[in-house]
């Protein structure tokens, strides 16, 4: 306590004025100025006292400020009583509730990140060892023209594969590292169908389905046309892959004052109950899932549609089909 400059100028300052004091009113009534000295001298004691104790709570929160910074912050420092140190200790209390929750959040993420890399390293070995093994059978020079034929195609649908895969992957990264730069432009819900169907129609026309659409065209919300455009094809995709041939693919719209609702489904197989929960969880695959399936499309169509200020949920039964529902709350002005 004593180290500090400040506080040794003031107690000698205190005693100086004491017995200077003291002095004066020992010539004017000499018990007076004895009584003065002692109770001058009983002041400077409380005083020090008093800063003695102020310094040892001081010394307690270096100590805890210490415990936090290794990483321990589970001690708890609360005080109810009024004054500056108890106003300072709740407030370190806060930063450390703070610090808890960002540990316990980029814990999470590392968690994440290192299930993400091993189900990507899962996703690409097998694609990969398939291929390596065609290409050294490639390699035989007795190989049957058809056999060769066969192999090459098998190869390039798994270098298709891999590179949806990965563009997923990167379009994924960047939605999470909010690096997109999402628009807020008038998007015609008749309009974003009709895009997000281009890239489909031939898929449909194979299977033989049927398409539905009703809405009214003057409905629409405010959203990235391209963005919302990619979630609708990979759950419009996911209806075409779980619905039989011959089957019907519905795409139904409407809107309200607060919000605007797209219904996207069809009358195929159906998702399991068990499966339900975990349907937009990057790489799941139901019971259901075709071999080809990932279980990437769904989860990029939750990231993008739930970061322009929209929900999507899902409703199914067994081989009655499949209904989800998008909606895009409006802004309140």
């Amino acid at each position: 306590m004593l180290r500090n400059r400040q506080l040794r100028n003031m107690l000698l300052i205190m005693i100086l004025l004491s017995i200077v004091g003291a002095i004066i009113i020992y010539y004017m009534h000499p018990m007076a100025g004895i009584i003065s000295f002692i109770m001058m001298c009983l002041l400077a004691l409380c005083s020090i006292l008093y800063t003695f104790q102020r310094y040892r709570e001081i010394e307690k929160l270096s100590s805890y400020l210490r415990t936090i910074s290794t990483g321990n912050y589970s001690l708890d420092i609360r005080d109810n009583e009024e004054g500056e140190l108890s106003i300072i200790k709740n407030e370190i209390y806060k930063v450390t509730l703070m610090l808890t929750k960002q540990g316990e959040f980029l814990k999470k993420e590392k968690e994440q990140l290192a299930d993400s890399l091993s189900d990507i390293s899962h996703q690409l070995k097998t694609p990969l060892t398939s291929m390596m093994i065609m290409i050294d059978l490639l390699s035989d020079a007795n190989l049957k023209p058809d056999k060769r034929i066969e192999f090459t195609k098998n190869i390039e649908i798994q270098l298709e594969r891999m590179e949806w895969l990965l563009t997923s992957l990167l379009k994924l990264s960047k939605i999470d590292a909010g690096t997109v730069t999402f628009k807020k432009e008038k998007v015609f819900v008749s309009e974003l169908i009709q895009k997000s169907l281009e890239p489909l129609f031939i898929p449909i026309e194979i299977k033989d389905q049927e398409l539905k659409i009703e809405g009214n065209p003057d409905i629409g919300f405010y959203g990235d046309l391209n963005w919302t455009s990619e979630a609708v094809i990979n759950i419009i995709k996911n209806c075409i892959e779980h619905t039989h041939n011959g089957g019907i693919i519905s795409i139904f719209y409407k809107d309200n004052p607060i919000y605007t609702e797209i219904c996207i489904g069809d009358n195929g197989s159906g998702i399991g109950k068990e499966d339900l929960p975990y349907i937009f969880k990057r790489f799941y695959k139901g019971k259901n899932a075709s071999e080809e399936s990932i279980g990437i499309g769904l989860a990029m169509a939750w990231s993008i549609i739930k970061i322009q200020n929209g929900d999507i949920s899902v409703t199914s039964h067994k081989n009655r089909g499949t209904q989800f529902h998008i909606k895009f709350y409006k802004q309140i002005s």
